[in-house]
């Protein structure tokens, strides 16, 4: 499946993009729109070019990470769209979110879906996991949009 133009314009919206390698609330060394990894470094600068390219890169790997986790599942652009999305920013859905993964495999039309999303609104912060309203935010919107109501 492919993603859709409006969750590749929602999730850079929701990450926000900065040139300048910086912490995220929760310690990661992150740049651009939320690229993490060893090649990013305290310090590091980009430009708006390579953050495009890294967010281009990085989400064509996590659609092709979900992909074959649902395959064989009806799911639409949408659903497949914010299915993405949260993996973009949780990580793998099979070892974060393995409740929402078996909903899904089940019944992609389970209302109980929503509220697996809902579990991932988180962040440690100083030590402490707490709530993040912009996570909070988030992740109705990827509910809202995974039902088609976007």
């Amino acid at each position: 499946m492919q993603l859709s133009t409006a969750i590749k314009k929602k999730i850079k919206a929701w990450e926000g993009c900065r040139l300048t390698a910086y912490r995220c609330p929760a310690g990661v060394l992150t740049i651009g729109y939320g690229h993490t990894g060893k090649d990013v470094t305290p310090g590091k600068k980009i430009t708006q070019a390579e953050a495009d390219a890294l967010f281009d890169t990085d989400i064509t790997k996590f659609a092709a990470t979900v992909a074959p986790i649902f395959a064989g599942v009806q799911l639409n652009g949408d659903q497949f769209d914010a299915l993405v999305s949260l993996s973009y920013n949780i990580g793998s859905l099979t070892v974060k979110a393995p409740t929402l993964v078996r909903k899904v495999k089940s019944d992609p039309n389970d209302p109980t879906i929503r509220a697996e999303f809902m579990k991932h609104v988180n962040a440690r912060v100083n030590g402490v996991l707490k709530p993040l309203p912009g996570l909070m935010k988030r992740r109705a919107a990827e509910a809202d949009h995974y039902f088609g109501k976007i």
